[in-house]
């Protein structure tokens, strides 16, 4: 995650970065952009899990961070400040979808591009494919949950994010962000149960 001097040294990184691209260092924000754009795609697929609309929204949001580079007060790390960026581009192509009656997920492609590389397959034939169905039924029930729940579902269990941080991320208090994640948990639930029932 971090440079040579490892990750407790990048926020500090991050900020140095920060202030000179805000006095117009377009370098620094280059640097910035390659350091944060693999985790900003990466968090944008797991919300709309389609690669294009990724793409798009991690692109947007490094415009959106460039252009609002003043209204950042480093009250928050530049990643939480970046993923807050991420989320709500992601939600808003949520509900676009959802109004035009699209969907964005697709089964056949899990997980994005650089995770695809299969773990090392169990000796039982049985257990790979189980493991394969349940990770493929794990991205489906994420992808119909609300784009709130989802968000914080994706910030602390894939990004791994403390509440904290998800509350910074996504705008909202620790009361909300747990109870958003209770209901996300419990509904995955009860999906996955319901889906693994019917494949048994």
């Amino acid at each position: 995650m971090g440079g040579p001097g490892g990750p407790a040294e990048e926020p500090q990184a991050d900020r140095d970065l920060v202030e000179r691209a805000r006095q117009g260092d377009r370098e620094a924000f280059g640097t910035l952009v390659r350091r944060h754009q693999g985790r900003a795609f990466n968090l944008a697929y797991q919300m709309v899990r389609n690669r294009e609309d990724a793409l798009d929204i991690s692109q947007e949001a490094f415009a959106r961070a460039y252009t609002s580079l003043a209204s950042f007060k480093g009250e928050a790390s530049f990643t939480t400040w970046l993923h807050r960026i991420v989320v709500n581009l992601a939600i808003d192509n949520l509900r676009r979808t959802r109004r035009s009656g699209t969907t964005a997920y697709n089964d056949t492609r899990a997980l994005p591009e650089e995770q695809e590389a299969e773990p090392s397959a169990p000796d039982d034939p049985a257990v790979a494919l189980e493991n394969k169905q349940v990770r493929v039924l794990l991205a489906s029930g994420i992808a119909k949950l609300p784009p709130a729940q989802r968000a914080v579902l994706v910030l602390r269990e894939i990004e791994g994010m403390s509440y904290e941080e998800i509350a910074r991320a996504v705008g909202c208090n620790l009361g909300t962000v747990m109870s958003r994640l209770f209901y996300a948990r419990r509904k995955l639930q009860q999906m996955l149960r319901s889906r693994l029932g019917d494949l048994r």
